[in-house]
């Protein structure tokens, strides 16, 4: 029997569907509808994306009860 090699590269999705988003943050759907006050990114049309790092940061603040009191993220959660 002869010698296989496999080679596979396996790329990480950055921005993700709300679906993926809430299943990254072990959310179901709806509750992560509810909680979570990151904004999703337009990347034309209907397309919204929701970023791993927003995702991250949002889920370490959580995490820590941080709260960003700064104007810009004061203004968003608005």
């Amino acid at each position: 029997m002869g010698i296989a090699n496999l080679n596979i590269s396996v790329t990480e999705k950055r921005m993700m569907s709300e679906a993926e988003a809430a299943s990254y943050c072990g959310l179901p759907a709806k509750h992560f509808k509810v909680c979570c006050n990151v904004q999703p990114v337009n990347l034309g049309g209907k397309a919204l994306r929701y970023d791993k790092r927003d995702l991250d940061r949002w889920i370490d603040a959580e995490k820590t009860g941080d709260v960003d009191t700064s104007r810009e993220a004061i203004l968003s959660r608005l």
